[in-house]
């Protein structure tokens, strides 16, 4: 039963609350709104929840993907993982790889966001210049690349006589990198730009009277005004990172001799060449490891800003 005020027909003058019966009204609402949520909860039941339960089943057995026979087999997939040298190169370059994207595609794209802030002419064409490698297909930038750029014969590093990154053992994994962060760079450009456009703008003005040249004004109020967009994007750059593979497996597929393999790539193998996909699934366990661990701490540090 709720209730609502009604002008009052005593002595006082006051408004008194009266009980209004709004019961099967408000059942009727809460009713509606879980049959308008009741689509998306169960596809994200179906695709999210019921295969993440069957990742975590079949990484404790010994199940090769066809059929339903299986055994259970305990922690028998994890030690083998851990045993193998290529786990532990592909969680090496895993972590390369998330060292590299948190420190050039963030600094390439706060300084052209920076740039772009004062250049208001055509700004908008360069943004979408600049998020369009973003939006193409994965296949689409990797041909490119190998076409133009990587092809021995005919390619920017054949016309120097040199032979492809892609091809040496100390190089495929940075290779590999280059072309991610191409088409990265761009997307932090814009949500940064998005960002910077927020900031308080006597803000900016109070700190060049102040003497503020542009990198002060840069360093002294645009990156506090961002900093939650800074978090945020660096967890999902965590994310993306330990998530890293279709860029590894276009241009190398994992080599050569493994140089350029990470996790992505070991558990494809696991999963569709060996079809040991009780390990393809531990290995999934492990990388959705780093994820929920990058998640747990960008809410930690977002919790401690909000008491200060």
């Amino acid at each position: 039963m709720l209730t609502t005020l009604a002008p009052d027909t005593g002595r006082s003058g006051k408004p008194r609350p009266v009980p209004v019966r709004r019961g099967n009204h408000f059942r009727k609402q809460t009713a509606t709104n879980y049959l308008l949520i009741a689509p998306a909860l169960l596809l994200s039941i179906v695709i999210v929840v019921i295969p993440g339960i069957l990742t975590l089943l079949f990484a404790f057995t010994n199940w090769s993907g066809i059929g339903f026979n299986f055994d259970f087999v305990g922690i028998q997939n994890f030690q083998d993982i851990f045993a193998d040298p290529v786990f532990a190169t592909s969680l090496t370059n895993n972590i390369k790889w998330l060292v590299l994207f948190l420190v050039i595609p963030v600094i390439v794209g706060l300084l052209t966001a920076a740039l772009l802030l004062r250049r208001k002419k055509m700004r908008t064409f360069y943004q979408v210049i600049f998020l369009m490698p973003y939006v193409l297909a994965p296949v689409v930038n990797a041909l490119v690349w190998q076409t133009i750029i990587y092809n021995p014969n005919g390619g920017v590093f054949g016309l120097f006589g040199l032979q492809p990154p892609t091809s040496s053992q100390s190089t495929s994994l940075y290779a590999a990198a280059a072309v991610d962060m191409w088409h990265y760079w761009g997307f932090l450009t814009v949500v940064y730009l998005g960002a910077m456009r927020q900031t308080p703008v006597d803000q900016v003005e109070a700190a060049s009277l102040d003497g503020a040249g542009g990198w002060g004004v840069f360093r002294h109020v645009y990156l506090p005004s961002i900093r939650p967009t800074l978090l945020l994007m660096g967890v999902m750059t965590v994310i993306f990172s330990f998530l890293a593979f279709d860029y590894v497996y276009l241009l190398t597929q994992g080599g050569p001799a493994h140089s350029s393999e990470v996790m992505g790539t070991y558990a494809y193998a696991f999963a569709f060449s060996s079809f040991e996909f009780g390990k393809a699934a531990a290995v999934g366990l492990i990388m959705s490891f780093f994820g929920l661990l990058a998640s747990v701490l960008y809410t930690w540090i977002s919790r401690r800003d909000l008491t200060r």
